[in-house]
């Protein structure tokens, strides 16, 4: 029954990144890079994946989505726009490299205030994971040479750019599948939101 029931598109398990991206610009930027990694450290996948800071990765029924996005819309439009700064490289040792996000306050404020829908975001199973380090991605899952080599060159390079977020977009991938696909894009608007019972007033 529950094999039959997970069949039906609503009862299908999605993973959901909710992600900061930067201006076309940066964007390009950071993708060069990410493809200079790929090719020097033999590391393919360093050049796929948008450059994005996700602030937040969870799991949730694909039938729960339109109150997810309706929470977060509201999250979205309480939230003023904010300046993101990127400055050099930092790593997770061992496996990641990533470019640091310099002002990571406002980005604090978001996860805190993106904490209070964490019961629309969590399954029996699975409780949504909040990204308190906010970083934007070069290289992950690396392996122990690729890491050694490229963390010896790019901690010693520098980089720098800066973008203005001024919104958050929810990205889906149904299980099994390989990339995520855009749903939704929340803009920040500084509105006064009221919420009673998850209606605006």
């Amino acid at each position: 029954m529950k094999d039959e029931m997970l069949a039906l598109p609503g009862y299908r398990i999605c993973e959901y990144l909710l992600v900061l991206q930067p201006h076309e610009e940066l964007l390009n930027k950071v993708m060069q890079f990410k493809k200079e990694f790929a090719e020097k450290y033999e590391a393919p996948s360093a050049a796929f994946g948008k450059p994005q800071i996700t602030v937040a990765r969870f799991s949730q029924l694909q039938m729960m989505e339109e109150r997810i996005c309706n929470r977060l819309k509201m999250i979205g439009m309480a939230m003023p726009a904010f300046k993101v700064e990127l400055k050099d490289f930092g790593s997770f040792p061992s496996h990641t490299i990533y470019i640091n996000v310099d002002t990571k306050v406002a980005t604090r404020l978001l996860i805190k205030h993106l904490k209070t829908a964490q019961q629309l975001l969590k399954t029996k199973e699975q409780k949504p994971y909040f990204i308190e380090e906010p970083h934007l991605t070069i290289a992950r899952q690396l392996l122990p040479w690729q890491f050694e080599k490229g963390w010896l060159e790019y901690s010693n390079r520098h980089f720098t750019g800066r973008f203005i977020a001024n919104s958050m977009v929810l990205l889906r991938r149904p299980e099994g599948a390989k990339s995520y696909q855009p749903v939704k894009r929340f803009e920040f608007l500084n509105m006064p939101v009221v919420t009673r019972q998850g209606v605006l007033f």
